[in-house]
């Protein structure tokens, strides 16, 4: 269903509030550069420190310049399983291909209460689903077999894999069946992800790089290896240097080193990336080709 390079979009804050005029402009830069599909109100747009409003005005204003050109599937994740369907309702209303729903963290629920949760949001909502495993950030794993229950529901189509654990493409696969739409949340691991199976990845550094991004997927989708091996050594430092303090503080000053009208303003409790990550992305930048 999804493929290729899909951005999770950085949000543009400017004195405290939204840039819809910068975040249109990076929509349409986006894709552009040949982005497969966007992701807005994911972590790294810092949904967690937006209003419920703000959150699904992020949506819709994402959904009204892409104008169909590409999908959206929009950030709609919470631990509240119920604001979850807020989430996905609106997004359901303003367009959106899909939901990008996190499993519910801090509560720490146990395999059966991730099912329930998943299967409650596509009982209630026709919207589809891509299930979003981040154990580093959740505390909670969804394994493989409870991912195959719901993978028989019809409305949940795929999953962003942020686990780490490479074995999990196959596991899944297998759980899933090939249909199953597996996308890498990991860049610097997206080329063994693409290898046994992966469809594509929702990504940090295409936020930066999404030309290189989406020619590296490309490369990888045809079987071209030895290109995509090439684009993941020019890319590899970016991956790490975007992770050299706490996201989205470098990729924000990425972001405004190349697109200078792009504000590199965070909400709190995110701080700028520091002196040493600062240095890191200039240099990776260099690497890259992007400066």
């Amino acid at each position: 269903m999804f493929s290729g390079s899909i951005p999770a979009l950085v949000t543009p804050f400017r004195d405290g509030r939204f840039d819809e005029a910068a975040f249109r402009s990076f929509v349409d830069w986006q894709i552009a550069e040949g982005s497969s599909a966007l992701v807005p109100c994911g972590t790294t747009g810092e949904s967690a420190t937006m209003s419920i409003a703000e959150h699904d005005k992020v949506v819709a204003v994402c959904v009204e310049q892409a104008a169909g050109r590409v999908p959206v599937i929009a950030g709609c994740g919470s631990n509240d399983t119920l604001v979850a369907l807020d989430h996905m309702r609106s997004a359901h209303a303003a367009g959106a291909s899909a939901a990008l729903v996190v499993l519910p963290y801090y509560n720490r629920p146990n395999q059966e209460g991730i099912y329930a949760h998943f299967a409650y949001l596509a009982e209630h909502c026709d919207l589809p689903i891509v299930v979003y495993n981040v154990p580093g950030r959740t505390v909670t794993d969804i394994l493989p077999e409870t991912l195959g229950r719901l993978a028989a529901i019809p409305s949940i189509v795929g999953i962003k894999d942020a686990s780490g654990k490479a074995e999990r493409v196959t596991a899944q696969r297998l759980a899933c069946g090939e249909d199953f739409c597996q996308l890498s949340g990991n860049d610097d691991m997206a080329l063994g992800f693409m290898a046994m199976g992966g469809a594509g990845c929702i990504s940090v550094t295409a936020n930066v790089a999404p030309r290189l991004c989406a020619e590296f997927q490309n490369a990888c989708l045809h079987g071209n290896w030895k290109q995509a091996l090439e684009l993941q050594d020019r890319l590899f430092p970016l991956h790490t240097a975007l992770f050299t303090d706490a996201s989205p503080g470098p990729v924000k000053y990425a972001l405004n080193a190349l697109r200078p009208s792009f504000p590199d303003d965070l909400r709190l409790p995110m701080t700028p990336a520091g002196a040493g990550s600062r240095k890191a992305v200039d240099a990776a930048l260099k690497v890259a080709g992007s400066i």
